[in-house]
């Protein structure tokens, strides 16, 4: 499955939940760019949560493995090819749903899709263990925009009716994010939503919630009009990722409620450049960074796989029916997602800039 944003950042993904591996392809990635294992390690391990009940009882060690395009820690210019192994495996409980797809799931569009070749173990390729493989690419992606001074930062702000009631500081977020359990940068927040998880989990169900990333530094003049504008290119990652049900920018939704003197961001010139008096454009104007953090929202659906019994079909009878899914799921996959959205919006954001060519301050 390849990812394109345009022609010269691209990543490919392959592998199967239950299969051997999960991996990427990174294409298009410079030369003489240092890579330390050690960083993609700590990307793949931001994405497991860790254990106990918020989370899958699914323990994979995620052990990246660089196996082509990066030599004496420096890439060479060729694909870069990482991998993480499947070591903890039980397709056992899938064999009872095969002809019976879960409700909410890619299990029918994937049998339609497919002639009924697809895997339907643990989800094949549309299981959320595949985002380990965007969470490499990401790692690649955040090391050349490092390069620039360029950083993404991402946390849970609402998770089912649980919501972040105020603003968070970046500081707050690049120091307490991947310390909570839910990923939630405020402490006392990141709580309350372990506790709306435990409850609904409790009653064998599943929740969702949004996530907000920003990236900061970008300068000016990044992204093109209409087709491959910012948000255009942006939005494309971010409904790659499975479970991703809506994205908005800056004020969003909440600017169709407002009037255009109080949506419009006024621009102002602070130690000779030019800066915004706020920002509710998201950092994004005519689908071009304006030099202000871009700022975008991510809206999370509940995980499908849950204990609760639910109505569904059995496709070898075309007869009702219904089913309790077994197995091992996550009942909110917002953590989780956390570090993917960062991730892909690194990569996203890399194939912008190679493409317009530009570079940082």
């Amino acid at each position: 499955m390849t990812f394109g944003f345009g022609k010269e950042f691209r990543i490919q993904i392959f592998g199967e939940s239950h299969g051997e591996v999960v991996g990427v392809v990174i294409d298009g990635c410079p030369p003489g760019l240092t890579i330390d294992t050690d960083e993609i390690q700590k990307e793949l391990d931001r994405r497991r949560p860790g254990s106990g009940p918020l989370v899958s009882q699914r323990f994979e060690a995620d052990k990246v493995q660089i196996r082509s395009g990066i030599f004496d820690g420096k890439t060479t210019g060729a694909p870069i090819t990482l991998t993480i192994s499947n070591t903890d495996v039980d397709s056992s409980s899938y064999e009872d749903i095969r002809h019976t797809p879960r409700p909410g799931h890619a299990d029918y569009t994937a049998r339609v899709k497919y002639d009924g070749h697809n895997d339907y173990r643990g989800g094949g390729t549309f299981s959320g263990r595949m985002t380990a493989a965007l969470v490499m690419s990401g790692s690649i992606a955040k090391s050349i925009l490092n390069e620039f001074g360029i950083e993404i930062v991402a946390h849970a702000i609402q998770i089912g009716s649980v919501n972040l009631q105020h603003k968070v500081s970046v500081q707050d977020i690049r120091e307490k994010t991947y310390t909570t359990a839910t990923r939630c940068a405020d402490i006392k927040t990141s709580r309350e939503m372990e506790s709306e998880i435990s409850t609904i989990h409790a009653e064998g169900d599943s929740i969702g919630g949004v996530v907000e990333c920003q990236i900061l530094d970008m300068s000016a003049g990044i992204g093109e009009p209409f087709f491959d504008s910012v948000e255009s290119l942006l939005s494309h990652a971010m409904f790659s990722i499975p479970g991703v049900k809506g994205i908005e920018f800056g004020s969003g939704f909440q600017g169709a409620s407002k009037l255009g003197s109080e949506n419009n961001d006024a621009p102002t010139i602070l130690d000779g450049k030019v800066t915004w008096s706020k920002n509710d454009s998201g950092g994004i104007m005519g689908g071009i960074s304006n030099g202000a953090p871009i700022l975008f929202r991510v809206a999370i659906k509940p995980t499908p796989s849950i204990s609760k019994s639910q109505k569904s079909v059995n496709l070898e009878t075309m007869a009702e029916t219904s089913l309790q899914v077994g197995g091992r799921h996550d009942p909110c996959i917002v953590p989780r997602a956390v570090p993917v959205i960062e991730g892909l919006a690194a990569v996203a954001m890399v194939d912008l800039m190679l493409r317009n060519r530009v570079r940082n301050g």
